[in-house]
């Protein structure tokens, strides 16, 4: 389900894009899925065609989908982009431990951080265990 955050100051088709492209990496649109037609989308979200067909366009141009004439959009392999976006994000998880460790932040303060954040942004989307495990522990800091 996308849902849009209309005081983002980001434009909406970013956002569709951006929450497509979460739903691919998370296997909630699994490769050779299709997508939604573009009328489909836009009346589901309450938004213009053209913003959810620039959004695919966007999506199309990145590599994330693909398009068969008379047939629609799919999800292409993002493998790829998948691990790129994971190497970027490792060197910019780094950086904010070490800012951390600079201030003073403990393992244990930073572990509880990435179990609340995790949790609270994956509710519903991951294993009840993970995230039922930080509550039976408290706050996280235990």
């Amino acid at each position: 389900m996308i849902v849009l955050d209309y005081r983002d100051r980001r434009p909406l088709y970013e956002q569709v894009a951006e929450r497509l492209q979460e739903m691919m990496f998370n296997g909630v649109l699994p490769q050779d899925a299709q997508l939604p037609s573009v009328r489909s989308l836009a009346t589901d979200l309450s938004i213009n065609p053209n913003t959810i067909q620039r959004a695919y366009g966007e999506l199309e141009r990145q590599g994330y989908i693909y398009s068969v004439k008379g047939k629609g959009s799919f999800v292409a392999d993002s493998s790829r982009m998948r691990a790129g976006k994971l190497k970027e994000w490792k060197g910019r998880f780094t950086a904010f431990v070490e800012e951390g460790i600079k201030i003073g932040v403990t393992a244990e303060d930073m572990t509880g951080l990435v179990e609340e954040t995790f949790c609270g942004r994956m509710a519903g989307l991951v294993e009840e265990t993970f995230c039922g495990h930080m509550t039976e522990r408290g706050d996280g800091h235990d």
